[in-house]
């Protein structure tokens, strides 16, 4: 396995292309957690694009991530980007409003621990917006190891298999079933704002088949407001912290 392989597998690959699927999620990140002029943090920031996208809303907003190479590229544009681990950020407590876990805490090294650290840089009255995958979605999106090798792709099923047998497969990724995120915050004062899932944007499959991937978004993005949510591609939950750290 390449190092570039295995670097892909343990820290994943943030958002390069702003498309509408990242356009979503940012409406729905301002619309359960009110952006403007507010300071902002992306936790796992990449290279910064939800960074630049935020700073449309506050000329506050920061991020870090543990991969230097990222930042060093997304710093050559944009501001306030800073190599650091996600479990140990380098901010005083109550430094934000709105902090941003998108599809991070599922790669990081301690889940708990980021979620403790992102609640004592809120403010009080401050928000959390967690994205994170959902065991009960049908595809490991993260792709696999097979036989030593690391398998790029969206494979069927593997989140349905037992815990110890999926960790085999995916030894490089987490999933979260609600009670686990729950779990996350069990110690922490908040309020959930929301807690629902959503599906995907399909921007990859639209591209090459636009009809279908409009209808593909129009079909499964009408389950949101159903039972059948459960089975999306990621949570979104938001909390607000109500006590001071």
């Amino acid at each position: 396995m390449s190092f570039e392989d295995d670097k892909v597998a343990l820290l994943g690959h943030p958002s390069y292309v702003w498309r509408l699927g990242q356009e979503r999620r940012l409406a729905l990140i301002d619309r359960y957690a009110p952006l403007q002029d507010r300071r902002i943090l992306d936790v796992g920031c990449g290279i910064g694009t939800y960074v630049d996208k935020l700073r449309q809303f506050s000329g506050q907003v920061y991020g870090i991530d543990v991969d230097t190479a990222r930042i060093s590229e997304g710093a050559g544009s944009l501001p306030n980007l800073l190599a650091a681990e996600a479990e140990r950020p380098p901010f005083v407590s109550g430094s934000f409003d709105v902090i941003l876990l998108h599809e991070v805490l599922e790669h990081v090294r301690d889940d708990h621990q980021v979620v403790a650290e992102a609640y004592r840089l809120l403010a009080l009255g401050g928000r959390i917006v967690i994205f994170a995958p959902n065991r009960l979605y049908p595809f490991e999106t993260h792709g696999i190891y097979w036989r030593g090798n690391y398998r790029f792709g969206n494979f069927p099923f593997v989140n349905y298999l037992p815990g110890s047998w999926r960790r085999r497969l995916c030894p490089h990724v987490r999933v979260y079933r609600a009670a686990d995120l729950k779990a996350l915050l069990r110690d922490l004062q908040h309020r959930v704002v929301v807690h629902t899932q959503i599906y995907p944007g399909y921007d990859n499959f639209s591209a090459r088949h636009p009809s279908l991937g409009s209808a593909l978004r129009t079909i499964t993005h009408s389950l949101e407001g159903t039972p059948l949510r459960i089975f999306g591609l990621s949570h979104l939950l938001v909390v607000e912290k109500t006590a001071a750290s």
